[in-house]
This record gives C-alpha cells, sequence and structure tokens, in this order.
C-alpha cells in the first residue's frame, strides 16, 4: 500500500513538472500549468471517558495539484491533484489503525481528489468531474478540510455569475469521503440547487435547495452582511431551513429506508464586533428534532468539524435536537499570530421522556501563526464536559499540533 501511495504522488510531480517545460507536442495541448503542493504533519491527541484507549497520531497530508488551460482554447481548463495521508509506525495508536483506541479519523489512503475540466464563456461556467466543494459557510455543502483526507463530489455543474448574482445547479452521483475502505464512496443522485445576490456590502441574500438523495431536502434562506459601526466592524449571519422528506428517492441507494418522516427545521443567529484587532462574538443554532421522525436535523455532506464543537462529539445530531450557544472572543496580533477561545452550552431541541435537556458544555482553544514564508504552524485543543448522563455522551479531550507548508507556482 506505501507503494502505491508513493507511486501516485510521484507520478503526479513527474506530471507538474514536465508541464512547466517546453514538452513538445504537450505545450500544445497544456496551456498556463499552475502547480500547487501542500505538506501538512499533524500529531493529534484524543481520549474519551471510558471504553477505549486514549489515541494519538501522527499523520501527514501530501497533496499535489495542477491546474492548466487546455488546446489554447480561452475558458477551456482542467485540474487535477491527488492526496496522500500516511501515518508513521511510531504514532499510530488510534482507530482505524488499531481498534483498541479512541477514533481519530485519518487513516492511511491515498486518492485522486480532483479531476475535472470546465469551460467558462459570459460568465457561465460548466464543470464536469471531481471536485472539492464547498457552499456558503460549508453547514450544509463542505470539503471536511480539517482532516487529512478531504471531502470531495463526482458531479456536473452549472454556474453562473453576473453583477452581484450568482446561481448553481449540480447534479451529484458520488461522494468520496474522509473514511477508507467501504465507506470511501457514497453512490448517490443528489441535486444541489443555489442562488445567492450581494444587495449591498450590509447585506447577502443566499436561497438554497439541497435535494439529498434517500436522506431529505434542505430548503433555506441565508442572509449575511458587514456594518462599520463608528469604528466597530460588526458581521452578521441569519439563516433558516427547513428538513423535509427527500424526493429522490431510490431503494438500492445506501441511504434509502422506507421510514422518510425526516421535516425538521433550523436555525441560527450570529454576530461578531471586531476593533482594534479584537473581535468578541456570539451565536446561536437550532438542529430541531424532526417529530417522532429517524433523525433530527442533520446535514451529513457538511464539515462538521466546524459547527458545533471541535470535539466532534455532535457529528450526528441527537435525536432530541440539538441547541448550541457559543460565545467567541480572539485577537489578531498580526506577526505574532491570531489566537480563539470558544465556549458553547449545549443543549437539547426537545426535553427527554424524563426531563433531561443538558448536553454539556465545551472549551475550543487555537493559536495560529506563520513561522516563515508559506510554512505555518496550529495549537488547538477542545474539551468537553458531558451533561446529563441519559444522553450517553462521555467527557472528551482532543489536542492538536500541526505544521502547514504551501507552494505555489506558475509557468
Amino acid at each position: 500500500m506505501k507503494t502505491i501511495k508513493m507511486s501516485l504522488v510521484a507520478a503526479l510531480a513527474a506530471a507538474a513538472a514536465t508541464t512547466g517545460a517546453n514538452a513538445g507536442a504537450l505545450d500544445q495541448i497544456i496551456t498556463n500549468p499552475k502547480l500547487d503542493i501542500e505538506i501538512r504533519p499533524r500529531y493529534e491527541h484524543a481520549d474519551v471517558d471510558g471504553g477505549t484507549d486514549a489515541a494519538d497520531a501522527f499523520t501527514v497530508r501530501t497533496a499535489i495539484g495542477v491546474n492548466m488551460g487546455l488546446f489554447g482554447v480561452e475558458g477551456l481548463n482542467a485540474q487535477l491533484q491527488g492526496i496522500s495521508v500516511n501515518n508513521f509506525g511510531w504514532v499510530d495508536d488510534y482507530n482505524p489503525a488499531n481498534p483498541k483506541y479512541d477514533t481519530i479519523m485519518d487513516p492511511d489512503q491515498a486518492r485522486l481528489t480532483q479531476a475535472n475540466i470546465s469551460y467558462t464563456t459570459d460568465g457561465l461556467t460548466v464543470l464536469a468531474g471531481r471536485k472539492m466543494v464547498v457552499l456558503d459557510n460549508a453547514r450544509f455543502i463542505g470539503n471536511v478540510g480539517w482532516r487529512q483526507m478531504p471531502q470531495t463530489y463526482d458531479l456536473a455543474a452549472a454556474i453562473y455569475g453576473y453583477e452581484n448574482l450568482s446561481l448553481l445547479g449540480a447534479y451529484v452521483w458520488q461522494v468520496n469521503r474522509i473514511f477508507s475502505g467501504d465507506k470511501a464512496t457514497l453512490d448517490t443522485g443528489s441535486v444541489l440547487l443555489h442562488a445567492a445576490y450581494k444587495v449591498a456590502p450590509e447585506l447577502t441574500v443566499t436561497a438554497y435547495d439541497y435535494m439529498i438523495q434517500n436522506w431529505a431536502d434542505h430548503i433555506g434562506l441565508r442572509a449575511t452582511g458587514k456594518v462599520d459601526l463608528e469604528g466597530i466592524g460588526i458581521k452578521y449571519e441569519a439563516e433558516a431551513a427547513l428538513q423535509n422528506d427527500p424526493s429522490l428517492t431510490e431503494s438500492g441507494d445506501p441511504l434509502y429506508t422506507k421510514d422518510d418522516d425526516q421535516e425538521a427545521i433550523y436555525y441560527k443567529v450570529g454576530v461578531d464586533g471586531s476593533m482594534s484587532g479584537f473581535t468578541a462574538g456570539v451565536a446561536y443554532e437550532v438542529l430541531g428534532e424532526a417529530d417522532g421522525g429517524r433523525g433530527a436535523f442533520w446535514t451529513p455532506l457538511a464539515t462538521l468539524h466546524a459547527m458545533n464543537g471541535w470535539a466532534d462529539v455532535f457529528l450526528a445530531t441527537p435525536k432530541e435536537g440539538l441547541t448550541d450557544l457559543s460565545f467567541k472572543l480572539a485577537y489578531n496580533a498580526g506577526e505574532y499570530g491570531k489566537l480563539m477561545a470558544v465556549y458553547h452550552i449545549f443543549e437539547s431541541d426537545v426535553d427527554k421522556a424524563n426531563g433531561d435537556d443538558d448536553l454539556g458544555d465545551e472549551i475550543d482553544v487555537a493559536y495560529k501563526v506563520g513561522l516563515a514564508k508559506n510554512l505555518g504552524l496550529l495549537l488547538k485543543g477542545a474539551f468537553y464536559s458531558a451533561g446529563d448522563d441519559s444522553f450517553g455522551y462521555a467527557d472528551t479531550t482532543k489536542y492538536w499540533v500541526q505544521l502547514d507548508y504551501k507552494f505555489h507556482a506558475e509557468y
């Protein structure tokens, strides 16, 4: 398996190097190649009270990508990217590498993560192939970029932009998830519709309908903006969505179930204020229970790590739903880095039969600084304290030390 991974990276590197040289017939096919390389080593510790042993993982993500024009045709482009995730044998005490330990979802694997062709003309872009996709804040559609192997989509899409309006429509036939083995791909026949209009710097309105086959339809409206209030920069967001029974179904799909009673609501409001490098913010988010259905409001294609606490306790929404009241404090010290802390208070959307509603609280902290050109350091921790015992959650501690090197070249 190691040989396969290294050969994938080596092949991509060789292809990238070739595009930068005068390669005869190749330079009639490939124009303006751009090379991107990322090397991201990370140490992660995870300790969930009870059950398995605490986990430690030292993994490295190596990503090599090439963007290029094709055949000298203006607007015709191609993208290739491969990613290899490797753990070092002396620090691999984690599940799935070893099931006796807690889970750190960065398995040893390699994959072609992006491979697509696009054509752009008069504000319209059509694209087909494998693509990393992030819509809005990744609450519904994301790339799970925190994990070493990101999530990508095999799709055909059309994107149109005119002045302050942007429209997107996509058909997704496969989702390439962060897992390895049998769980690595999700065959689907899902449709993504997204529209955004920037009314002014103070207001952008977004509407969407994400029809995830055999799971649910998510139909929502989102408003975001920035306001300068006497030297204080104010950013806000307000969003509401309905989770409805899936309009796209197929009995052979992995998510298929005869019980598709999925009606639930979602909403979030949040505001940040910034001045002299300091930022303070508060947000309130509700993922409602599904009124007796098979699951509460859940967004299975989201970048979930960024949403309800970095300890990843609520990757799946509790059946009683979830409310998340969070407070943020951050400071940007320029060349000395950025420091941020977030405090979450979690409760269920509806009480359990015995009246319990406390889902715990969590403190998240992070420090990020540039060490040199293209090289950054991230120190990060998450500390979750469980609430009422009847919910079955456990105290969880996680922390990370990560370096990130990025290189970009144009030929």
